[in-house]
């Protein structure tokens, strides 16, 4: 299974704003910070927004933040909103024309993996990408430091 740029996208944008929750964040910002272009970043605001995880503040001044606190957004919530396709082989979609479908047992084991994937990712949250238990830097560190550089460049 491999993550899709937009998901990808949607959890960078999701654990910036929840690393800045003291200020407004643009699409720049996190454009530039990231190397995303600002047309595609604006196409997953525009979800996020739509789905209730953010906020957005348009004029002057404006920008966005999260809707809901980190705590309250797991990620296996945010992955199945931002997937399209989660059939691990063609025999998960619909019009399978697998020949050995009917007496094969590799579609229930996949199924049963796919549901514990989202077992686990359920049991995390955004809060937990921003600040791990394990001894790294968290992640509002880097978020810090962003913010000065952009504000350097002003």
């Amino acid at each position: 299974m491999h993550l899709s740029a937009f998901s990808d996208y949607s959890l960078r944008v999701l654990m910036h704003l929840g690393a800045n929750t003291d200020r407004l964040t643009t699409i720049g910002e996190i454009a530039r910070l990231h190397a995303i272009s600002e047309n595609h970043l604006t196409k997953v605001v525009h979800q996020l927004g739509r789905a209730g995880y953010i906020e957005t503040l348009r004029g002057k001044g404006g920008g966005m933040r999260l809707a809901r606190a980190p705590r309250e957004i797991t990620l296996g919530e945010v992955l199945r909103h931002t997937e399209t396709d989660f059939a691990l082989v063609e025999c998960f979609g619909p019009g399978s024309r697998c020949q050995i479908e009917p007496g094969c047992q590799l579609k229930p084991i996949l199924g049963e993996a796919l549901a514990a994937l989202f077992r686990v990712l359920d049991g995390y949250t955004l809060a937990d990408l921003l600040y791990p238990t394990v001894a790294h830097a968290p992640l509002t560190a880097l978020a810090d430091a962003a913010t000065r550089s952009a504000h350097e460049e002003d």
